[in-house]
C-alpha cells in the first residue's frame, strides 16, 4: 500500500504542493488580522479582558489529502518573557509531515514568535526547518528605524522598511483573535517575512455557518484571502495551479480557526482542529 501512495504522491507533485501548504497554513491566517487596524496601532496595550488566549493554550490540527494523512500542526502559547526590555507573548508553531509524506518530502519545523504585550507589533521571530531544504531563519524588528532584518544560518540580509504595526506570519494568527469580524466586509493588513515578503493583503469576511468536525458542531465565520495579492507564492507554485485558501473561525470571542482549507491545482487539503476544550 505504501508504494502505491508514494507513486500517487509523486504524480501529483507533492514536494511543490506541500511546500505551498506549509506557507498556506500560515497565510490563511493572515487576512483577518487587521480589522480596525488603526485601533490596534493607536492603543499602547490591549485590555486584558479582550485577550482571547492565555499561556497554556494548545491547539492541534490534523491535515489530510482526501483520506491520506498529510501531517500535523500544533499552535501553543508559552509563558510570557522579556526581550529587549519588553514584556512579550511567546507563540510557537510546530509542523510535521505524516509517515506517508515523509517518504517523499519530510518536514520538521518550529516557529517562535515574540509579540509586545499590547499585541501591536512583532518584536522577534525565528524558524528552524529540518527538510531537504533546511532553514535557520530569524527576523529582528527595529521599530525605532521602522526596519526588519532577516537572517538565515547567521547571514544577514540588508534591512527592509516595514509598515507600522507589522507582524510576522505566526503572530498574525493571534492578532486576529482580538478583532471583531463582520459578515460581508473587506479588510487589509501588512505582513513581512523580513526577506522578500513585505506586503498588504486583502481578505473577504464571509457569512456565518455551522460546520461539523468529528461529530462536533461549530458556529463559525468564513474568511477568504485574495491569493492574487500574494505574488511571492509564484516562486513555488504556478499561477495556473490557482491556489485558493479558506478558513473557518469560531464565531465567538476566541475566534479559533477550526478548519483550514487549501486547494492547489487538483488537490484540496483540510487541516481540522482536534476536538478539545475551547
Amino acid at each position: 500500500m505504501i508504494p502505491e501512495i508514494k507513486n500517487t504522491i509523486h504524480v501529483l507533485r507533492p514536494v511543490v504542493i506541500w511546500r505551498i501548504f506549509i506557507k498556506s497554513i500560515i497565510f490563511v491566517l493572515i487576512p483577518i488580522t487587521f480589522l480596525h487596524l488603526t485601533l490596534i496601532i493607536a492603543s499602547d496595550k490591549v485590555p486584558a479582558k479582550q485577550i482571547a488566549f492565555q499561556p497554556g493554550e494548545k491547539l492541534i490540527y490534523k491535515g489530510k489529502w482526501g483520506i491520506i494523512p498529510a501531517g500535523e500542526v500544533t499552535l501553543e502559547v508559552l509563558p510570557k518573557e522579556t526581550i529587549k526590555g519588553n514584556e512579550v507573548y511567546h507563540f510557537v508553531m510546530m509542523t510535521k509531515t505524516s509517515a506517508a509524506v515523509d517518504l517523499v518530502y519530510k518536514i520538521r519545523e518550529r516557529q517562535d514568535s515574540y509579540v509586545d504585550i499590547g499585541m501591536t507589533h512583532s518584536i522577534f521571530y525565528k524558524k528552524k526547518t529540518e527538510s531537504p531544504h533546511p532553514r535557520n531563519e530569524s527576523i529582528n524588528f527595529n521599530w525605532e528605524k521602522g526596519e526588519a532584518t532577516y537572517t538565515n544560518f547567521g547571514q544577514n540580509k540588508p534591512p527592509i522598511r516595514i509598515l507600522p504595526g507589522t507582524f510576522d506570519p505566526l503572530a498574525l494568527f493571534y492578532a486576529i483573535r482580538l478583532r471583531t469580524l463582520k459578515e460581508n466586509s473587506e479588510i487589509h493588513l501588512p505582513l513581512t517575512d523580513g526577506n522578500n515578503l513585505n506586503i498588504e493583503v486583502r481578505a473577504i469576511i464571509g457569512k456565518k455557518d455551522v460546520i461539523e468536525i468529528e461529530g462536533i458542531m461549530y458556529d463559525t465565520i468564513e474568511v477568504t484571502p485574495d491569493m492574487g495579492m500574494l505574488d511571492e507564492l509564484d516562486k513555488v507554485v504556478k499561477k495556473s495551479d490557482h491556489p485558493q485558501l479558506k478558513i473557518w473561525v469560531t464565531a465567538d470571542g476566541k475566534k479559533i480557526p477550526v478548519r483550514i482549507r487549501s486547494q492547489v491545482g487538483i488537490l484540496s487539503f483540510n487541516f481540522d482542529l482536534v476536538p478539545g476544550p475551547l
